[in-house]
């Protein structure tokens, strides 16, 4: 995945996929983890979409809205449906849901046992 993406201070950033840590993570310009969007894998093709966190250092650059969208379409080019229950996640898909599901993606709303998923694995 890692192309090259600019944060909102034109930045270079890297949003790589960690399947073991099961998380999409956020690099800066020297290589260091600002942040991450955590998922639990659901059934069949599922990502349940948790928990969104930047580091409060890196705080400003905009660095969630591109974790969040290149977890979008690194979840949609797979062939992965995405379960939001990340706020940021809901909110994303809220706003450009319908162009999501246009672009070929693919989610749905989190249950009451996505949620208790959550609760009892992260």
């Amino acid at each position: 995945m890692s192309e090259a993406l600019k944060d909102s201070t034109g930045a270079d950033v890297h949003v790589d996929l960690d399947e073991q840590g099961q998380s999409y993570v956020i690099t800066v310009e020297d290589g260091k983890v600002a942040g991450h969007a955590y998922f639990l894998p659901g059934p069949e093709t599922e990502r349940i979409f948790y928990h969104t966190v930047v580091d409060e250092a890196f705080g400003g650059r905009g660095l969630s809205k591109v974790l969040v969208a290149q977890a979008l379409a690194d979840s949609r080019e797979k062939g992965v449906t995405v379960v939001p229950v990340c706020l940021l996640f809901v909110k994303k898909l809220n706003e450009t849901g319908d162009d999501y599901v246009a672009e070929g993606g693919r989610f749905r709303k989190a249950t009451g046992a996505d949620i208790d998923l959550v609760k009892r694995e992260a």
